[in-house]
């Protein structure tokens, strides 16, 4: 059948104009998050079936949407696609799903699947100039860096409209279709980055456990501690007090963290040799090599989730201070493992 038009599927009335593509079904939904849906943000959360966190892309009815009904888009992430439904309440409309990978806006726009050609494909693909007279589609401000607004103009016919960051915001922006300065602003808040450090603490809470069991038979308790010091530092403390480390790069930021959470177990492990001269000072080095930069390279992974960096600033950090964390934390081991064989083999 290809892209010929024929008359609406849905199954109950929805406004609509009857020309859509029968491919592509009009899908309906409400704004209620259910128990479900919560559940299923909650494992997104914790990084659980990261990939899987998906509904599928298409064109679905809010309400009872008509022609005049506004267009918006969203990413096929659940999270986003659940906290725009949800925000739209009591607003008859239509919610283009773009085929993200299962990603949010912000990221999805930032790898390019949020981006201008797949917004162009599913214009086409569902039919949506039959569903709607107006030419208008509203996109999430965050989606701006994945989508050329004039290229789709040019190839779809439907202008661009950037509405708020935040999809709260919508019932108050449709009013005027004017953008206030805080709708406009990316805020940060503490709450904001404190529902990042589950994920994070997830993706490396197996090899923690490796590690953590590792050390704790062959150096001993203190050493197993701080191994879980360490992570979480990098994983939860580290978002928390993002803001108020001094200085603007992460690995840097993550290095002063690291440091001062390094610096207790540097003066246990300093005096367990203490009286043996360089052994001493070298014990004391070990924790201070190991932990900034592990703490330094935890950070480095919430730069994708912040406002405060770009790609270029990113590639610029990973070429610098990667390098420097290895040597460091490869140095720290070194020294671990000579004073470890010197206290096995009864030499302190």
């Amino acid at each position: 059948m290809g892209r010929s038009r024929t008359s609406c599927t849905c199954q109950t009335s929805c406004g609509c104009t009857g020309e859509t593509s029968p491919s592509v079904p009009i899908q309906p939904t409400t704004s209620q998050v259910t128990l479900r849906d919560r559940w299923d943000h909650f494992l997104a959360r914790w990084g659980v079936n990261r990939s899987g966190h998906i509904v599928t892309p298409g064109i679905y009815r809010l309400g009872n949407p008509s022609e005049d009904s506004p267009v918006f888009a969203s990413a096929n992430y659940t999270l986003s696609f659940d906290a725009l439904r949800n925000a739209l309440e009591g607003i008859d409309t239509w919610i283009l799903v773009l085929d993200t990978k299962g990603v949010n806006v912000w990221c999805a726009a930032g790898k390019g699947t949020f981006g201008t050609s797949e917004l162009v494909r599913r214009i086409d693909s569902t039919g949506l100039a039959g569903l709607v007279k107006h030419r208008k589609i509203i996109l999430p401000q965050l989606a701006a860096p994945g989508v050329s607004a004039h290229e789709v103009s040019k190839v779809s016919g439907f202008v661009v409209e950037y509405g708020p960051v935040r999809a709260c915001d919508l019932p108050a922006y449709l009013k005027s279709h004017t953008a206030s300065r805080e709708m406009r602003t990316v805020q940060f808040t503490f709450m904001d980055r404190l529902v990042l450090t589950p994920v994070e603490f997830v993706s490396v809470l197996l090899p923690l456990v490796v590690v953590t069991l590792a050390l704790y038979f062959l150096a001993g308790l203190v050493a197993a501690e701080a191994a879980v010091v360490t992570v979480l530092t990098g994983t939860v403390l580290f978002p928390i007090l993002l803001p108020y480390i001094p200085t603007q790069d992460f690995s840097m930021k993550g290095f002063i963290l690291g440091a001062v959470v390094a610096m207790p177990f540097a003066v246990w492990w300093g005096f367990a040799f203490d009286g043996y001269g360089y052994l001493c000072l070298a014990a004391a080095l070990v924790p201070l090599f190991i932990i900034p930069s592990v703490v330094g390279y935890l950070a480095l992974n919430f730069t994708g989730s912040t406002p405060f960096t770009s790609r270029t600033g990113v590639k610029t950090e990973i070429f610098q201070y990667v390098p420097l964390m290895m040597l460091w934390a490869v140095e720290g081991v070194i020294l671990g493992v000579i004073l470890g064989i010197i206290h096995f083999m009864g030499m302190v």
